[in-house]
């Protein structure tokens, strides 16, 4: 079973620092069981050690006749006493316990003491498979295994007091001091956490949405100045880059301009000089050639215009600007189609906007003939899509016509193809405004142009 992994920095740390408190906890509750079950072990075989003793005793100053009665008090479910002709304990295995329990009888008394394993089931085993005798030390020792504690003392007169003890592993009870503080302390470290990281995602997060108006031509967002201060050098880091970013637009914006403007002078001369050639085929392919390059002046001036700073956002409908950009141009032009267009309102500057949209729509018209045009909401976003019944494009050029004079139609005419600027500047115009726009191919066939807009913030 696979469980979702948190997206957000918060969820994702609180996750692992809950996972490791939790994997924390359990190995310090298992060591501490661990730890309880030895001293409770070393405890049972104390308090066996002695009672063996105080039987030896009661046993040794009694009767004869008396040692079954006296026997049949000390047993209970887990010790049995007996006296036996022979001793119950053989091997001897265990020195420490023999040791302590000399102590407690006297160094003249003959004893053995034997700790035999247990099965899981119960059935004793006093001699474990060699391959797991290790795993049975292990146990033992860690006091986690069932085991069987035999003690055989001599009395006086040939006669051996057995004692058979059989100890289980101790419960695991966590008391409820333990457990409250376990979760005390997990509620005090999330408490932490969610503190420490609500200082580093927040200014992160208003960070995040200040970088995003910067495709916007306005003023530059207000970056966050709290947090840890390596938050704080990344909003200062960001605004160099949105101060450099916006210089060199501006430059570029002003030397196309200039380009644009400069280029007009030679070429209304040299139309004037056209216009005395006497021979007509030449004096109309010179007029041609000098008209285009007007035309590609044209255009990057628009181009220049539709990057530049210089014109201010307003509040716009959508819908009512793609409802008259739609009559305008199917009288012009192929019919175009609003199929869907609820009321949506985002910044926008006008002009720049209805020369991006106009480029779409008509460079639909032009290769797919009657064309229908969508608006819908996506979040907080607009989406113009902008269809056409034309023959689409290889996918390999479905990226590449953005690019500045790029024309598939490869007749160079100016009646079926433009000067491929057409898309470049309806795409700068729309990152300008933080959106965008990406062509796709659709399954019935034709061409798809999806407009992705901020809309105005609430």
């Amino acid at each position: 079973m696979r469980f979702p992994v948190p997206k957000s920095l918060t969820g994702q740390l609180a996750l692992l620092v809950i996972a490791a408190f939790v994997g924390a906890q359990v190995i310090s509750l298992w060591l501490f069981a661990d730890e309880r079950g030895a001293a409770v072990r070393a405890a049972q075989q104390t308090e066996l050690l002695e009672r063996s003793a105080v039987v030896l005793d009661a046993i040794e100053a009694a009767p004869e006749d008396s040692r079954t009665g006296i026997l049949a008090v000390a047993n209970s479910r887990l010790v049995r006493f007996s006296t036996d002709p022979a001793p119950l304990a053989t091997r001897g295995n265990s020195p420490a316990l023999a040791a302590q329990l000399t102590q407690l009888v006297g160094a003249d008394r003959t004893l053995q003491v034997e700790e035999v394993a247990l099965s899981p089931h119960g059935a004793r085993r006093s001699d474990p498979p060699a391959a797991l005798s290790w795993l049975r030390d292990r146990m033992v020792a860690a006091g986690i295994a069932p085991e069987e504690l035999r003690i055989s003392i001599a009395l006086t007169g040939g006669q051996w007091l057995n004692t058979r003890a059989e100890f289980q592993r101790p419960d695991i009870q966590l008391p409820p001091a333990i457990l409250g503080t376990t979760f005390l302390s997990l509620l005090l470290i999330l408490a932490a956490l969610w503190f420490g990281l609500r200082r580093i995602t927040d200014p992160l997060r208003r960070l995040a949405s200040a970088a995003d108006g910067f495709g916007l031509d306005a003023a530059p967002p207000e970056m966050p100045r709290d947090g840890p201060r390596e938050v704080q050098a990344l909003s200062e880091a960001l605004e160099r880059m949105q101060a450099r970013l916006s210089a060199m637009i501006a430059d570029r914006t002003r030397m196309l301009a200039a380009l644009g403007h400069d280029l007009r002078s030679p070429i209304t001369a040299l139309r004037l000089r056209a216009e005395m050639v006497d021979e007509d085929e030449t004096r109309e392919r010179m007029i041609a050639a000098l008209d285009e390059m007007q035309e590609m002046v044209e255009a990057t001036l628009a181009y220049a215009r539709g990057v530049s700073p210089d014109q201010p956002l307003e509040s716009a409908d959508l819908s009512e600007l793609l409802a008259d950009l739609v009559k305008e141009l199917s009288e012009q032009g192929p019919q175009v189609h609003l199929t869907d267009a609820r009321p949506l309102r985002a910044e926008i500057k006008r002009t720049p906007m209805r020369r991006a949209l106009r480029n779409l729509i008509e460079n639909a018209q032009r290769y797919g003939g009657a064309t229908r045009v969508a608006l819908h909401p996506m979040g907080k976003a607009a989406e113009i899509v902008i269809e056409d019944k034309g023959p689409g494009i290889d996918a390999e050029d479905l990226e590449r016509v953005f690019d500045p004079f790029i024309r598939l139609e490869t007749s160079r005419s100016r009646e079926t193809g433009g000067t491929g600027l057409g898309l470049s500047i309806a795409r700068a115009i729309l990152r300008a405004h933080g959106g965008d726009v990406t062509l796709e191919n659709r399954a019935e066939g034709g061409l798809r142009a999806r407009v992705h807009l901020p809309l105005e913030a609430a």
